[in-house]
């Protein structure tokens, strides 16, 4: 009896941290998407720059709840744990991915964003950016959380559905350059993603069907640029792109 007794409780704390990340992993995603939503007001707001300050505070906000999903993790297996986090985990790369392209027209690397997930007490909770030791970690009360490859894979894929919005945004506000930055930088991705093919986990092979839909929107958005640009009003490209698309989802079946 005392042995079961042990097990109940061993079990039912378990249980209980993973509902807390369950939270966490929520409280993750909600906010991400709020990052996102204010970085696509980019392509119609006249200061940029005040976005991107606004966005990168929410994104602090963000690695906060990170680190209390680092705290839980602190000596468990995170694979144990993973299924519970790994949806917030998705969305926070698809934001910080979003966020980079915006100010850099690239992709930024997995080393870049776990490099953003070591967290000290030194600064009262504030991301150290800097890495340390093991020995350092341990003597300064320092928690770290490993983006895996999966959800950097995930993240940047979904990030391919927030790009192609942008694209779409930006033509409808006279940006004639965006479309084919976005189209060139989605079909490098596309070609890394095909490089993948069904080797990679199910997921990836899921999202490359989506990934294609959005490269082939933006690629009718610049056709049609290149093509009827000078005939075409500027005020009235979004609604002829918006039509267009709709006709595209159901050729395929989608709408």
């Amino acid at each position: 009896m005392l042995a079961f007794k042990s097990f109940q409780q061993e079990l039912d704390a378990r249980h209980d941290k993973y509902e807390r990340l369950v939270k966490l992993s929520r409280d993750i995603t909600v906010e991400s998407k709020r990052t996102i939503f204010l970085l696509h007001r980019i392509t119609s707001a006249p200061y940029m720059e005040e976005i991107l300050t606004e966005a990168e505070i929410k994104l602090d906000g963000v690695r906060q709840k990170i680190l209390q999903v680092a705290q839980e993790l602190s000596g468990e297996d995170m694979h144990q744990f993973h299924r519970a986090i790994t949806t917030g985990l998705q969305e926070y790369v698809e934001a910080v991915s979003f966020q980079h392209f915006i100010k850099t027209r690239s992709l930024i690397s997995m080393d870049e964003i776990n490099k953003q997930l070591i967290f000290s007490t030194e600064d009262n909770g504030k991301e150290n950016k800097t890495p340390s030791s093991d020995a350092q970690d341990k003597q300064c009360g320092t928690w770290r959380l490993k983006i895996t490859p999966v959800d950097y894979l995930l993240g940047v894929a979904d990030l391919t559905g927030e790009l192609m919005r942008m694209c779409i945004n930006s033509v409808g506000n006279g940006d004639i350059d965006t479309p084919f930055e976005v189209s060139q930088f989605l079909r490098q991705v596309y070609d890394g993603f095909s490089f993948i093919g069904n080797t990679g986990p199910y997921e990836v092979s899921k999202k490359l069907y989506t990934l294609k839909q959005s490269l082939a929107k933006v690629e009718n958005a610049c056709y049609a640029l290149k093509v009827r640009g000078s005939e075409i009003p500027k005020h009235m490209l979004a609604d002829v792109f918006s039509v267009k698309t709709e006709m595209i989802d159901q050729e395929e079946g989608i709408s």
